[in-house]
């Protein structure tokens, strides 16, 4: 059964939204995600699997932030250096510069992996923590499986290209989620801008996420660039009570990337508005109540209604009310049993549980015999009807 909703208990249903308008991103993929909606912006093959390149060293990250987490590893934990994470260093690919009999901190590692992108860096936590990066890489893909990272498959902690070394757009922007909201404190590493091990490469000092420093509320997440991936990067921007996570690849150029990067920043920000569209606990629409004491009670939101409302909004949004009923009774207050469908052109269908506002005791006896004579007296005519 649908319903209207309320008129008079929400002004917001006099809006209707003009459609969002489409961001037309010159990334291959692309997913764009508002998480204080927990609304999908844009998606761009966002579920393909494809060559991560250093993006992937954010995996990595979360293995030893949740090691750090367990209580397993420390700040202060050394890790060895073995000749294979040395070989990172002279294959020309990102590193911290990390040399033979080295015993770097956790915290050094992190700081290389995140703000220097160090191949040998990767390679050392692996090593540290499973024994070989092959055991890890492993790890690593039971670990995402277990995390809902759908299409993601690691053969190395780097990024390195290789075959099987895949994720999606959409597993990359769930696991930077993941590492804002589970690891607050480590997080913040992401917005570091240097680092310089022993002072052995001021010239890679510097962190390559090109939206740090321009004043847009811009605090992670990671570049990645291989030729065969491209230049992509997974990005982070908190504005106001808004936070944006966006991850894009298959860019041309270093520049296109970071131009991409802010383009999209800018149009998740201010072509929508978040608004509170109804109140936890006020009641939105009715439902009908069988053979109860009253013959509707009120429907209301367990949490506030917070929607992203395009910037050209002019007349109103679509929404209805679902539910099996009529509701028989007793009834208790709290209960869910309907939804909101809420439909905003341009962004996907949202869905919002209703709980009944009130106790609804079952009517009198009387009452009940005579809504029942009533039911079935319907029944027979609707029958009749049909037979002639």
């Amino acid at each position: 059964m649908t319903l209207r909703l309320l008129s008079a208990a929400l002004i917001w249903t006099s809006l209707i939204c003009a459609p969002a308008q489409a961001f037309e991103t010159q990334a291959t993929t692309a997913w764009v995600y508002d998480v204080t909606t927990d609304t999908v912006l844009l998606d761009k093959n966002g579920d393909a699997a494809v060559p991560p390149a250093s993006m992937s060293k954010l995996m990595t990250v979360n293995m030893l932030f949740e090691a750090l987490k367990d209580g397993r590893v420390s700040m202060d934990t050394t890790f060895g250096v073995s000749d294979h994470a040395m070989s990172f260093t002279e294959a020309g690919g990102s590193t911290m510069f990390l040399q033979k009999g080295d015993r770097p901190t956790v915290h050094d590692l992190i700081r290389g992996m995140i703000v220097n992108s160090g191949n040998d860096a990767c390679v050392a936590v692996a090593e540290g923590l499973a024994g070989s990066e092959t055991a890890f890489a492993d790890q690593m893909t039971q670990r995402g499986k277990a995390i809902g990272l759908t299409q993601s498959h690691f053969t190395n902690s780097s990024g390195w290209p290789d075959p099987g070394q895949r994720m999606s757009m959409k597993d990359l922007g769930i696991l930077a989620q993941r590492l804002i909201t589970e690891f607050p404190e480590l997080y913040t590493v992401f917005a570091e801008t240097d680092f310089n091990y022993k002072n052995r490469s001021p010239a890679n000092a510097n962190n390559r996420n090109p939206l740090l420093g321009l004043g847009i509320g811009a605090d992670g997440l990671k570049t990645g660039h291989t030729e065969e991936a491209g230049f992509g990067m997974v990005g982070s921007v908190k504005q106001g009570e808004r936070r944006v996570i966006f991850a894009i690849s298959g860019l041309a150029t270093a520049p296109e990337r970071a131009s991409e990067a802010e383009k999209i920043s800018t149009w998740a920000f201010r072509q929508f508005a978040l608004k509170t569209t109804a109140k936890a606990g006020d009641s939105i629409a009715e439902a009908e109540v069988f053979l109860g004491a009253e013959k509707t009670v009120g429907l209301m939101p367990a949490e506030d209604i917070r929607l992203l409302i395009p910037a050209l909004a002019q007349d109103g949004l679509q929404a209805e009310v679902v539910y099996n009923g009529p509701l028989a009774a007793p009834i208790a207050k709290g209960r869910q049993v309907a939804e909101l469908v809420i439909d905003v052109p341009g962004l996907p269908e949202r869905r919002v549980p209703l709980l009944t506002a009130s106790d609804v005791a079952q009517a009198g006896f009387l009452a009940r015999m005579s809504a029942a004579a009533q039911k079935l007296y319907a029944e027979y005519i609707a029958k009749s009807a049909t037979a002639g």
